[in-house]
């Protein structure tokens, strides 16, 4: 795998994260609680950035997060130790190959990890056989395809364009969101449920347009400036292009639109 590509596992992306994360808490996890006492499963938990969320969100359910690198899980532990939580537990894992008994968890939760995978219904269905009949599978992705903004910018887009390239060449899908239903449905999952979950950004909404427009999408895009040249996807003046267009759409006049998908789904008996 082209390890640039894994989110989470060096430092700027790891505070591009955190930026994420925090920015869009409500809009995405408003509705992610587990009842108390419930084993939950958080599957790919990368640097922590959702497990902070899942930890405040469900004080009361046991939440057990893995990751396949250790480094990541470190760093993870580090947070919610420091602040204190104790309701969840680490472990390095491989989710095709997880450690834990079959029906073990009442509910899984998976967040931005099958953007990055080769076989993305493999992975449901391998975490399914851990899934209790009755639990729920909770599954959120990005689209970069439902990306838009003001004023509009082919240099933009085509950088934009790069990320979801390199990503396809290492063996995922950055378009992945729209679909979820099918992905669930093809890993034997009932009662499947998505919803859209679009960010949309202007002047009246400053802590966005900080949070996400410029430190987490902008910045996203940039970060593969290096590999998006090297592997002759862009020159770099259409690139730096590019991005500069997508910091002018965090100005006054500027619109940023991104869509985010959120899956709830059952496992049947």
């Amino acid at each position: 795998m082209v390890q640039y590509y894994v989110h989470g596992y060096n430092q700027r992306e790891s505070i591009r994260l955190q930026d994420q994360a925090s920015t869009l808490v409500e809009l995405l996890h408003s509705d992610t609680t587990y009842p108390a006492g419930s084993r939950v499963l958080e599957a790919g938990c990368g640097v922590g950035a959702q497990t902070v969320t899942l930890a405040q969100n469900s004080p009361s359910a046991q939440i057990v997060s893995v990751d396949i690198s250790n480094s990541s899980i470190a760093e993870a532990r580090k947070k919610i130790e420091a602040l204190g939580f104790n309701n969840v537990s680490f472990q390095q894992g491989d989710i095709f190959n997880l450690p834990f008994e079959p029906e073990s968890f009442d509910h899984i939760f998976v967040c931005f990890v099958l953007e990055h995978l080769p076989q993305p219904i493999a992975a449901l269905t391998s975490l399914k056989r851990l899934l209790k009949v009755g639990g729920t599978m909770t599954v959120i992705e990005g689209d970069h395809g439902s990306t838009y903004f003001y004023p509009d910018s082919k240099a933009a887009h085509n950088a934009i364009q790069c990320q979801v390239d390199l990503q396809k060449q290492a063996g995922g899908n950055a378009n992945i969101g729209r679909a979820l239903y099918p992905l669930l449905d093809a890993a034997g999952f009932d009662s499947i449920h998505v919803s859209p979950r679009m960010v949309y950004v202007d002047a009246s909404k400053p802590k966005l347009v900080e949070g996400f427009t410029k430190n987490t999408f902008t910045a996203m895009i940039e970060g593969v400036r290096q590999p998006a040249i090297e592997a002759g996807l862009i020159d770099e003046t259409m690139f730096d292009a590019g991005i500069q267009d997508l910091y002018r759409t965090a100005e006054s006049d500027g619109v940023f639109c991104y869509t985010f998908f959120k899956a709830f789904a059952i496992k049947p008996a």
